[in-house]
């Protein structure tokens, strides 16, 4: 199934192709590459050759920001409830992927309308949107990534938001070892969303490697399950892996130790505004409470 991020205000994919895409920021427009866009494109556009930011790719890897408008260091943008801070970085990243909104609603749809309370475990947490929807839908939530940086960034998301008050514990470490840390102590989840990359080091130097360690991964996560879970969701960038791997590994991990739930998997992605078209961002399998 394809789930689509089309709720956005602060928030557009103004036009994509020949490798890039271009966005709206809120007021700011930037250019970025993007490897899912291979189709042709006009860049007649004025919004192309105008955008405040292009980030440039480098032959030798990695690449550099060129701004056409002196930014501030970072501007907030909106979605719905939730305030998030934006930020170039040396990555081409900003600090935010929005086409995981359509799962953020989901996560605040199912916590919401559950009449218990319900524990989070937010693996590769990143920036926080996850945490942000989870919290502001009344679960506890524990926020795990290896990146003390982007930990930072993620309290920061909180503050602005408004939850800084709620029950959110902010974790820096390897999401492996934490996992298997939490088993010995006998700490239980409702819930579990990861969003683990296609490679990454630990704080130590752990090397994670998707397709070696997902499986794994995944196992541990459900050792902490508790006896009544909510849904466990597993998003992926990594290249060569469809979304059927992730239903199949779903299918044959998490579903017979709870037959009562269902799995699905599928696409997440973003409207393109001048054609119409989506921009397809990613994948997603989950396991849900019937």
């Amino acid at each position: 199934m394809l789930r689509v991020s089309d709720l956005w205000e602060d928030y557009e994919c103004i036009d994509a192709g020949c490798g890039e895409k271009l966005e709206r920021w809120g007021n700011i427009v930037l250019r970025r590459p993007d490897p899912q866009a291979i189709w042709d494109v006009s860049y007649d556009n004025k919004l192309w050759k105008n955008a405040d930011g292009h980030y440039f790719r480098s032959e030798r890897g990695g690449g550099q920001w060129v701004f056409k408008t002196k930014l501030k260091d970072y501007w907030t943008i909106k979605y719905k409830h939730l305030i998030f801070k934006v930020s170039p970085t040396n990555f081409k990243h900003t600090g935010l992927f929005p086409e995981q909104s359509t799962n953020w609603d989901y996560m605040y749809e199912k916590i919401k309308n559950t009449n218990r309370k319900i524990k989070v475990l937010n693996l590769f947490a990143y920036t926080g949107g996850a945490t942000l929807a989870c919290s502001s839908a009344g679960a506890d939530v524990v926020h795990v990534d290896a990146s003390k940086g982007m930990t930072e960034w993620a309290k920061e998301n909180v503050k602005l938001s408004g939850l800084e008050s709620n029950h959110i514990r902010f974790i820096v470490d390897d999401c492996l070892k934490f996992v298997e840390r939490e088993y010995r102590r006998g700490n239980k989840y409702d819930a579990i969303v990861m969003d683990p990359p296609s490679y990454g080091r630990g704080p130590n130097g752990e090397v994670w490697k998707f397709e070696d360690n997902i499986y794994a991964l995944i196992n541990a996560c459900l050792k902490i399950m508790s006896d009544t879970p909510l849904f466990f969701l597993i998003n992926s960038y990594t290249t060569g892996i469809s979304s059927i791997v992730l239903e199949n590994i779903l299918k044959t991990t998490i579903l017979p130790l709870y037959p009562n739930g269902v799995v699905d998997a599928g696409e997440v992605g973003l409207p393109i505004t001048k054609d119409n078209m989506i921009l397809p961002c990613g994948i997603y399998g989950r396991w849900q409470s019937k």
